[in-house]
């Protein structure tokens, strides 16, 4: 299946996952000018009102982009849609992208015909997230367009599945967009996603570490200074599953590796950055961040991650001359 034309407008095959708090205007607009789907969870507009001025940013900016540089317009941007009880917003956030007829949209926590009927009747294209096959089958049965699998070691809420396992179980169905998050923070990452069959990777933490994301300078500083013997898999924060960074367990005095479950009844959006929960003081992060070595602008990061997205297609392309040399078939 071709990819929806919004999606062919992308010059990187990346998408910026929507960061819960941290997404702001400012960060899409750089990840967008970089080449890449910038995207924020529109909850993250507090008061709901604000949402609204948001989306005139950042659609005012990148048509204001596209006049100025012809040659490299920007890419599309995405808004994520909680779907879940607990997000009491949901429809005047919907009615707010359908203003600006948002060109994607990633619902997540839940998968709703009308919901997706809406986006695509503004002409916009429909993303959702799922951690396995059977949640898969459930949102495109349900009308998405496309799918992003949520694999071990995603930052925030992430399964438990293999990333190569979920793809494939996926491609032997699905030949639509999917888009594979878990643990990817490099050009070699984003190259590993393609060639398991995935249409885009989808980087979150990597953009934690940079100048525009809305993050306080030691959530940052921590995700240079750790890795993935750092990250902690646990339910307690939200009543779902996640990765969360050790050191912020610790400052809030707790155990990192001792841990009690929650009750997933007790997931609750609504209490936002003013709660001292996940994601304010408790830090949401995936198992990639080794590879992030200083904050540094979008730009930066993303210019990085081209650079070696293009060693390592070149890479491989010395192998192939190998084995043809060696007449291997």
């Amino acid at each position: 299946m071709a990819l929806p034309a919004a999606l062919k407008r992308v010059p990187l095959p990346i998408i910026g996952a929507p960061l819960f708090i941290i997404s702001n205007p400012k960060l899409v607009i750089a990840q967008c000018q970089a080449g890449i789907v910038g995207s924020m969870p529109a909850l993250n507009a507090r008061p709901a009102s604000q949402l609204d001025e948001w989306l005139a940013e950042i659609t005012e900016t990148l048509a204001a982009w596209d006049r100025d540089h012809p040659d490299s317009p920007a890419a599309p941007f995405a808004v994520n849609q909680i779907v879940h009880k607990s997000n009491d917003r949901l429809d005047h956030d919907m009615a707010v992208c359908a203003k600006y007829k948002v060109p994607i949209v990633i619902t997540s926590l839940g998968a709703r015909s009308d919901v997706f009927q809406a986006v695509q009747g503004w002409g916009g294209v429909v993303l959702h997230d799922i951690i396995n096959n059977g949640f898969a089958h459930k949102a495109i049965d349900k009308g998405a367009d496309g799918l992003i699998a949520v694999a071990a070691g995603a930052g925030g809420h992430a399964g438990v599945k293999s990333p190569f396992a979920l793809v494939q179980e996926i491609r032997e169905w699905f030949s639509g967009p999917l888009a594979l998050s878990g643990a990817i923070a490099t050009g070699n990452g984003v190259l590993a996603a393609l060639a398991a069959g995935a249409d885009f990777a989808y980087i979150g933490s990597a953009f934690i570490a940079t100048d525009e994301a809305r993050a306080s300078d030691a959530y940052k500083q921590c995700i240079v200074d750790s890795n993935s013997d750092d990250i902690v898999y646990s339910s307690l924060f939200t009543g779902v599953h996640g990765n969360y960074l050790k050191p912020s367990i610790r400052a809030a005095g707790l155990d990192p590796d001792h841990l009690p479950e929650s009750d997933p009844s007790k997931m609750d959006f609504g209490g936002g950055e003013g709660s001292k929960k996940a994601w304010k003081d408790i830090w949401g992060c995936g198992q990639g961040i080794g590879a992030v070595k200083a904050v540094v602008p979008v730009a930066e990061r993303v210019a990085q991650l081209r650079a070696e997205l293009g060693a390592a297609y070149r890479r491989l392309a010395a192998i192939e001359s190998l084995r043809r040399l060696h007449g291997l078939g």
